[in-house]
């Protein structure tokens, strides 16, 4: 600290014009094993951890008066002097302080400068102002703008007291921030739990039992109640088992997000449901892992179209055998298949005689029977790894395999 406003810090050497004594006693810690008389601050426990104040003040004498009085009341300090505007705003960002106090009024500042200046860097430190001839209507002003208290200098003796509670008050602001916070959080949780019709969500914990559920997940799985469906372990072997936990959270390795999974659960009344999972980790304010979100769709109708489509796309509409497209992928395997291992297949021709006749006597109702009739008989007597199919008209191709030696065919 120089008597221009530099600002001194820990065991450097003095600036030019400030004493030894008074360096030393700034930048020194007292000894808390020291044998001294209790005060009456030690009394009502107002020992506490390291203390990092900024003053904002021109007059060293008077700043160390203010660290000899907060000294007797056994507060460990770290203190930085500042006299500008612009050097308060230079140390708040370079580093932390637990308080600041600033002398009233100042010619470097306009009244409540320190306060603005705070609030426009965000910054939720106490400010304790010592006042010079301290007027109720100007202490009351300073409260109202965010003030913690108002010291004058001839009472510094209430300073420790005044620090005491402003410190307190920071305490109890952030303990009451931090719990507005997680109650946010779990207002939100809730309202994602209760508020989601769509999908079922549930919060597992680390071995895998449900610890929430919501209203979707309970229709889904048919049962009655939150309690019936809570003492269920339907993601108990999916948590347990790193490898499909891991699918389930997208971490498949590499940072690369592998296919959503999905699994076979079993409702109440034992039909089962195809759902796909995905999910999310829930840490705690320490970054420690608390439990599991786990989000569950019900695919089961949408798998079961697209197998109807895809039996669709590959059949014959009127007979169920294959039709001429999936014959050509099948014959284009087999010849593949003939070319690797020099294996065999027969590919055999069958058509149906008379079927105009049986359509102008009998009507085309009755020539669409007698060649579904036909394409039975033709899937009865063929093997799995054959493929019986429709070609058009009345022709039905036949893909026969021959069957791998020792294996004889049906």
């Amino acid at each position: 600290m120089t008597a221009g406003g530099a600002v001194w810090r820990g065991k450097e050497p003095p600036p030019p014009g400030i004493s030894k004594r008074f360096w030393s006693r700034c930048s020194e810690k007292p000894d808390m094993e020291q044998v001294t008389p209790a005060s009456a601050l030690d009394i009502i426990g107002l020992k506490r951890s390291l203390v990092r104040i900024l003053f904002v003040h021109r007059f060293l004498a008077e700043v160390e008066h203010c660290l000899s009085e907060l000294k007797k009341a056994r507060f460990v300090l770290s203190a930085d002097v500042v006299v500008t505007p612009e050097q308060f705003a230079e140390r708040l960002r370079r580093e932390p302080f637990d308080l600041v106090v600033a002398e009233h009024p100042s010619p470097n500042w306009q009244e409540a400068q320190v306060l603005d200046v705070l609030r426009e860097m965000k910054k939720d430190i106490p400010v304790i102002f010592l006042v010079y001839g301290l007027k109720r209507e100007t202490a009351a002003k300073f409260i109202l703008r965010g003030a913690s208290d108002c010291i004058e200098m001839e009472r510094i003796g209430h300073l420790p007291v005044a620090v005491h509670r402003a410190l307190d008050e920071k305490l109890l602001r952030e303990q009451r921030d931090r719990a507005e916070k997680e109650l946010r959080r779990s207002e939100a949780r809730y309202r994602a739990l209760a508020g989601n019709l769509s999908y079922g969500i549930c919060r597992c914990g680390l071995d895998g039992g449900f610890l929430e559920v919501n209203e979707a997940m309970v229709r889904m799985l048919g049962y009655e109640s939150r309690q019936e469906l809570l003492a269920l372990d339907l993601a108990r072997e999916i948590i347990r088992d790193s490898n499909q936990r891991a699918q389930m959270l997208g971490q498949n390795g590499a940072n690369t997000h592998g296919d959503p999974m999905e699994v076979e659960w079993m409702r109440k009344d034992h039909t089962s449901l195809k759902v796909r999972l995905s999910g999310r980790e829930v840490l705690t304010e320490q970054g420690e892992l608390e439990a599991y979100e786990v989000i569950a769709e019900d695919v089961t109708r949408q798998r079961e179209l697209e197998n109807h489509l895809r039996q669709q796309a590959a059949s014959d509409s009127l007979t169920g055998l294959a039709n001429y497209r999936h014959l050509v992928d099948v014959l284009d395997g087999e010849i593949k298949r003939s070319g690797r291992t020099s294996r065999e297949f027969a590919l055999l021709f069958l058509d149906m005689d008379g079927l105009k006749r049986i359509n102008d006597h009998h009507g085309h109702m009755i020539g669409s029977q007698a060649l579904c009739r036909l394409a039975d008989v033709l899937s009865s007597c063929c093997r799995g790894i054959d493929t019986p199919a429709r070609f058009g008209g009345t022709s039905l191709p036949l893909s026969y395999r021959r069957p791998t030696l020792g294996k004889p065919s049906k």
